[in-house]
């Protein structure tokens, strides 16, 4: 609300200071009209007058702004060449760097606001009409005289036009950031969705599946399925919840770490997701986490986020394409980076998943992986924020027939304890 008030306070300033100062124009141009020419005083009461209206009621006056230019420029050579011989006792010198003036203004405006397709030739025009008008005063004897006084004028111009020319170019780098921001907030958007509702989602989708299968023959076991799949469907709704208000708190200040604002998932989340996996189907899924507090708290917050979003990628791939997979082990441990051990080089967190062979019978024809949708666009994200991070990703089969999912990610000095 202050800043409202504050800004339609200026503008109020603004329109009396530009009424005041057209006004003003208007009586100097009748005042000197007799003694400097009246084409000479009609053409400042002009090109003055439609200046400050410009700006003193802008932006409303921008949609006419390309009338407005086209006319003073008009008007301003229409008075140069009507203008005669002047005494040495007439204004009209004056005048003219008055009217000068004024077109520079109005070029600032044209270059900086009006649309690139009229602008340009506005600025032309402008410019031919602010760098003539020192001939009113007569003060050449040769033609070439005269050119050179009319280029020395347009140098002025020029600099009007580069000027406002160089803000329209800031302007629109500054929006330009701004679309990619929005547009990379919203691609961050799409993957979070993607990484852990998807994860969450897959998840219900076996969850029914299984309980249609025992629902016949094991009614008993059905009440405990849905319980599980609402479970998940809760937490299905907490992950959008989270990754919504992440993504509006972003806007805010960096390190801000007030109560309300959920923190990024991390590696002390990637056991709960473990679980969660495990208790959603028949594998036997194995955690090696090998990091005390100490380490975990000292992983950067960026490394931890990808860390984790990479282990419910591949979990989510692992139920979508290995659902008969007999096993499944994650790993998660710090490593040297220089990979022989002996930590001259700094740390990198080491993440994989694996899975082994298929070996459980599904029983059913209709299990999700079986509805062929294709995959893999999760993994292209990843990819990208973790060579963003200088790590690096591989997902392939492994030498026992199954499917591993690896990722190797530096620390520099962050983190060497192990438990």
């Amino acid at each position: 609300m202050g800043g409202e008030s504050g800004r339609g306070s200026w503008r109020g300033v603004r329109k009396v200071v530009c009424g005041v100062a057209a006004g003003g124009a208007v009586v100097g141009g009748v005042a000197a009209g007799p003694r400097a020419g009246w084409a000479a005083a009609v053409s400042l009461v002009v090109a003055v007058g439609a200046t400050l209206v410009t700006v003193g009621w802008w932006p409303r006056t921008r949609p006419r702004l390309s009338v407005t230019a086209g006319a003073v420029a008009l008007v301003s050579v229409l008075g140069t060449l009507l203008t005669g011989d002047a005494d040495e006792e007439s204004p009209i010198g004056l005048l003219m760097l008055v009217e000068f003036a004024a077109v520079m203004a109005l070029v600032f405006v044209v270059a900086r606001f009006a649309p690139a397709r009229q602008g340009a030739p506005l600025v032309v025009l402008l410019s031919v009409s602010g760098s003539t008008v020192i001939l009113r005063v007569g003060a050449y004897d040769t033609f070439l005289e005269a050119c050179g006084q009319c280029a020395f004028m347009g140098f002025g111009v020029i600099v009007a036009a580069v000027v406002g020319g160089y803000l329209r170019a800031l302007d629109v780098r500054r929006l330009s950031s701004v679309r990619e921001a929005r547009r990379s907030q919203r691609l961050e958007l799409a993957r979070d969705l993607h990484d852990f509702v998807a994860h969450d989602i897959s998840g219900i989708v076996v969850l029914a599946q299984a309980a249609q299968l025992v629902g016949a023959d094991q009614p008993e076991r059905v009440m405990p399925l849905l319980q599980q799949i609402e479970a998940a469907g809760q937490q299905a709704l907490g992950s959008m919840d989270r990754t919504v208000r992440m993504l509006s708190d972003s806007a805010g200040a960096e390190g801000d770490e007030s109560e309300d604002r959920p923190r990024a998932y991390g590696l002390e989340d990637i056991t709960d997701v473990v679980e969660r996996f495990r208790s959603s189907g028949r594998a036997d899924v194995g955690l090696e986490l090998e990091l005390t507090a100490e380490a975990i708290a000292r992983i950067p917050r960026e490394v931890a986020s990808t860390a984790h979003r990479m282990v419910v990628e591949a979990l989510t791939n692992v139920r979508r394409h290995a659902r008969t997979a007999a096993t499944v082990r994650v790993r998660v441990a710090l490593e040297p980076s220089d990979g022989r051990g002996n930590g001259a080089e700094g740390h990198a967190l080491a993440v994989s998943v694996v899975n082994g062979a298929e070996a459980i019978s599904s029983g059913s024809g209709g299990l999700l992986g079986e509805d062929g949708r294709r995959g893999g666009q999760g993994l292209l994200g990843l990819t990208e924020r973790i060579e963003a991070l200088g790590g690096t990703f591989s997902a392939g089969p492994d030498a026992r027939g199954g499917w591993r999912t690896a990722a190797v990610l530096p620390l520099g000095d962050a983190g060497s304890t192990r438990r």
